[in-house]
């Protein structure tokens, strides 16, 4: 007979939201599963009967991560207009992270600090190894949704141009965002999102 579950999804949530903060502040190998536990407000062995090991939770922040920026794509209302779309699918990428910080920073930060020191192609690598191939599996699929965006807008060119294209607009969008969570571009809320959108209109589709 299975073992009744002594710990629900609201643990679970509360769990993971503390596990982000901390990889965020200080990565994952700064991560206590007895100080998230307890800024949870409950023990080791919730974190050990709902995610099974310190590295499952930290590989189920990223998944999380993932899960909440597909909810905001999937958001987006599909249209006649492609354009208009891709446009939407973009500020949907902004308003994602805005609204969940410290996910975003865990979704794209190395996965240890043996990372730190290596190339980006090294630590891509290792990446999928250290996350047990989790993160390329949860990050391909919103990858996807832009890409067969920049497709519609561009029926003509191939999957391989639809990617390149896909890439570009992700390196802005990613850029811009990073630097507005660090606090680092100046002016309103509002001005921040009339600049962020210029800056996404203004690349060469």
């Amino acid at each position: 007979m299975a073992r009744p579950r002594t710990h629900d999804e609201t643990v679970r949530r509360r769990l993971l939201e503390h596990a982000s903060e901390a990889i965020a502040a200080g990565g994952p190998d700064s991560l206590s599963v007895r100080a998230v536990a307890a800024a949870a407000g409950t023990t080791t062995a919730a974190v050990y009967s709902l995610f099974g090991s310190r590295e499952a939770l930290v590989q189920e922040v990223v998944a999380e991560g993932f899960r909440r920026f597909a909810g905001h794509l999937a958001a987006v209302p599909r249209s006649d207009d492609a354009l208009a779309d891709l446009l939407a699918l973009g500020v949907a990428y902004r308003t994602s992270a805005l609204a969940n910080p410290h996910f975003y920073r865990v979704m794209f930060a190395p996965p240890s600090a043996a990372g730190r020191n290596e190339s980006t192609t090294d630590r891509a690598r290792r990446a999928d190894v250290d996350d047990g191939g989790a993160r390329p599996a949860v990050a391909r699929p919103t990858f996807l949704v832009l890409r067969d965006a920049v497709a519609r807008v561009r029926p003509g060119a191939g999957p391989a141009a639809a990617e390149e294209v896909a890439l570009r607009l992700w390196s802005h969008a990613h850029g811009l965002v990073s630097l507005e969570l660090a606090g680092l571009l100046p002016g309103t809320p509002g001005e921040l999102e009339t600049r962020y959108v210029q800056a996404l209109r203004a690349v060469r589709l």
